[in-house]
């Protein structure tokens, strides 16, 4: 999951460096599986780091990379958006989920439909 993190700062960090297409309008579907992969993303890192808020959660490291996978591949092909229109949209949700409670917030549906993935 650190990989994953890298490769989601690396593409931000390209995507502001790069002009980048508008990005799609996703279905509210699509705009929730995204925002679920990184707060599946935020929370292996919390919990390799042992982050006490992360603790109650199930592993999430190869699931939730897994399922970011499948997420991103999903909107690419839905909506032919590139990675780095990707990575801008999933920096977005990274900031919101900085606030106070976000991240315990979401957990719950974003575990039922990681659950509903099959991983």
């Amino acid at each position: 999951m650190p990989a994953l993190l890298a490769a989601l700062s690396l593409a931000a960090a390209s995507a502001a460096a790069a002009p980048v297409a508008a990005p799609p309008a996703l279905t509210p579907p699509q705009a929730e599986a995204l925002r679920c992969s990184v707060v599946f993303a935020l929370a292996a890192r919390m919990q390799a780091e042992s982050a006490p808020q992360a603790a109650g959660w199930p592993p999430l490291g190869t699931r939730g990379k897994e399922y970011f996978v499948r997420v991103t591949a999903r909107l690419m092909d839905d909506t032919g958006a590139s990675r780095e229109t990707l990575a801008a949209l999933a920096s977005r949700e990274v900031a919101a989920l900085q606030a106070e409670g976000a991240m315990a917030a979401a957990m719950p549906g974003c575990l039922v439909l990681l659950d509903a993935a099959g991983l």
